[in-house]
């Protein structure tokens, strides 16, 4: 059953859509409360959890991080900088098989896998590169 589609739940999908890099919760808090300062940091929490477990925006799971909101609900894999904490995303063919292969491997039931690259951001390396 789907979720009614309220006005605070627009809000919330349009500024996760806006906002750049996977925002966290509290980024996507930030920006609808500058427009809408009505709506609460706990509604907006709730929010994206739901869509997330509807299917309707993608969580990504940060190792030792705060989860990121990404508006693109499809399959896919997210590059992480290890030097400031952006997350984009990375288009590539998806592993084949892989729930598979890891349950004959172990023994488990997969329900689920996430598969995150780290790396050092374009920008990180150029500030690296440079001269202090």
């Amino acid at each position: 059953m789907s979720a009614r589609n309220t006005v605070q739940r627009q809000i919330i999908q349009d500024a996760l859509r806006t906002l750049a890099n996977h925002p966290t919760a509290d980024e996507v808090y930030d920006a609808v409360h500058e427009e809408h300062p009505s709506v609460g940091r706990a509604t907006v929490y709730r929010t994206l959890g739901r869509l997330a477990d509807e299917g309707e925006i993608g969580r990504v799971r940060i190792n030792n991080g705060a989860d990121r909101f990404d508006h693109q609900s499809f399959a896919h894999y997210h590059v992480r900088c290890t030097s400031c904490g952006r997350v984009d995303d990375v288009m590539i063919p998806l592993l084949d098989n892989v729930d598979e292969a890891a349950e004959k491997a172990s023994g488990y039931k997969i329900t689920s896998h996430s598969l995150q690259f780290d790396g050092i951001c374009p920008a990180c390396q150029r500030n690296e590169a440079s001269p202090a």
